[in-house]
Formats: C-alpha cells, structure tokens, sequence
C-alpha cells in the first residue's frame, strides 16, 4: 500500500513538472496582441520600384535614406528587398492623418499645400531593433514584426509594428529567405 501511495504521489507532484509551461506575455505584448484583434487590416503594398543602393549602414532609395545597424540581419534584408522604405512610410503617414484627423481646417490646408506629402516626408530615419513577433506564430506563410524607427532631424522615436507573407514559406524555411520572398501585408504604428 505504501508503495501505491507513493508512485501516486510521486505522478502527482511531478506533473506540475512535465507539464507544459504557458508564458505569459508582457504588458507590451499584450497590448501588441489587442492591437492585431482590433486594428489589423490587411493590405498588400508594393515593393519599392526604383533603384536601392546598399553600403555599409545605410541604404537609399532613390534620393531617400534609411539607416540601420549592419549586425542586424533582418532589416537589412528587408531593406535589400524594399519590402519597407521612406516613400512608403511617407504615403502611410499622410493616410494616418486622413483618416484619423477630425479638423477639417487642417484637413482643407493640407489640399491646398502645392505639396501635401512634404509635411509627411521621411528621409534620413534609422530603422533598428527589428525582432520578430513569436507569439503570432500560428501560420508559417505570416510572420509579425516589430521595428523602432528614429528620425534623425526631429530626434523621435516611434515603433513600427508589419506583417510579412511569404506563399511559399515552409517550416523548415530561414527567416532571411522568408522574407527574401515575401510582400508586406500590414503596417502601422504601435
């Protein structure tokens, strides 16, 4: 009888050992996980058309320029693959303040700018941090990722968070390569 109670006992106590383990997510990426329920909409962008040119730490596209740090793969990849570049940024801001700008005199004034990207112009940023969302693992042809983009001449910060899918993803598939064929579907501020 004592050796049933103790193999019971034993399973018992060590099946809080075994068993899986359920992370729990930080505040921040809880608040990342209530962002894609309420706010995702996917989009299909395009990829930058004219020419970028990559040296060292920084890459142009056309008469734009992207920062980053070379040790950081992933968004040197996707800054190779014009996945994510300053013109793009530009058009999404300028759509941001359309849609989420209740005074129509701000609105008016900005149709009648000769130029109206020109208040919204991203140039010399510096993209870094790139990390990839794990928790939104579910599906291997979508992966969720996080940026920090500074700008340089306003001195600010802000985090970027975009989605990437790749068709013909794999499990076994590198994340370099999955990027190297996928299209952006999602991007927005955090």
């Amino acid at each position: 009888m004592k050796i049933i109670f103790t193999i019971g006992l034993s399973i018992l106590l060590s099946s809080n050992f075994f068993a899986q383990k359920n992370e729990k997510l930080s505040t921040k990426d809880a608040a990342i996980v209530e962002h894609f329920k309420t706010d995702y909409k996917k989009k299909n962008y395009k990829k930058f058309s004219g020419k970028i040119l990559v040296k060292d730490n920084l890459a142009q596209f056309d008469n734009k320029t992207v920062y980053y740090d070379k040790a950081d793969k992933i968004t040197a990849t996707i800054l190779k693959e014009g996945l994510i570049y300053p013109q793009l940024l530009t058009d999404y801001q300028m759509q941001k303040f359309l849609d989420e700008s209740t005074d129509k005199t701000q609105k008016r004034f900005l149709k009648l700018q000769k130029d109206p990207k020109a208040s919204f112009d991203v140039n010399n940023i510096k993209l870094s941090n790139t990390s990839e969302l794990t928790f939104f693992n579910s599906n291997i042809k979508t992966k969720r990722f996080k940026v920090s983009l500074k700008d340089i001449r306003l001195n600010t910060t802000s985090t970027y968070l975009f989605e990437l899918m790749n068709d013909k993803a794999t499990k076994d598939i590198s994340l370099e390569e999955f990027i190297k064929g996928a299209k952006l579907t999602y991007i927005d501020t955090e």
